[in-house]
Formats: C-alpha cells, sequence, structure tokens
C-alpha cells in the first residue's frame, strides 16, 4: 500500500434526467436502437447455429432485449423496432 496515496470522496451521484437536453434525448435514442438492432441480429445467427449453449444465449439476449424496450417505452423513445 502506498503510504502517500491519498483518497478522494466519490462524485455525488446525479440523477438522469433524459428531457434537460434533446441532443442527449436523440443520442441515447439512437445507441439504444443500434443495441436492440445488434441483439436481434445475434439472435438470428445464433438460430442458424446447432451448439449446446445456443439456447441460453438465445434466452439471456431475449431478456436483455426486454429490458431495452422496456426503457424505451419508460422513457417514451422512438418506437421504431
Amino acid at each position: 500500500m502506498n503510504r502517500h496515496a491519498t483518497v478522494t470522496p466519490a462524485a455525488p451521484s446525479r440523477a438522469v434526467d433524459l428531457d434537460q437536453h434533446d441532443s442527449v434525448r436523440s443520442h441515447v435514442n439512437q445507441r439504444i436502437h443500434d443495441e436492440v438492432a445488434q441483439l436481434e441480429r445475434r439472435i438470428e445467427n445464433l438460430r442458424l447455429v446447432n451448439a449446446p449453449y445456443a439456447d441460453l444465449m438465445i434466452t439471456t439476449y431475449q431478456r436483455m432485449l426486454d429490458r431495452k424496450r422496456g426503457f424505451i417505452a419508460q422513457w417514451e423513445l422512438d418506437q421504431r423496432y
């Protein structure tokens, strides 16, 4: 342990307000929809693979999709997917 190291307090957590700036909302909207599209592609690719882990991965990705779609609905983002 470094005897001369100083510990700085953690920055206070701030609540995120997606409506504060349109640019933030637009960025989050684009990012979350890109992630949804990527997960959907991964699921489709896994459906073509005959591997023992494929079903587990598909289930995991489906849960991630459900959470991301829930986020989209909660924040009333563009529902294009």
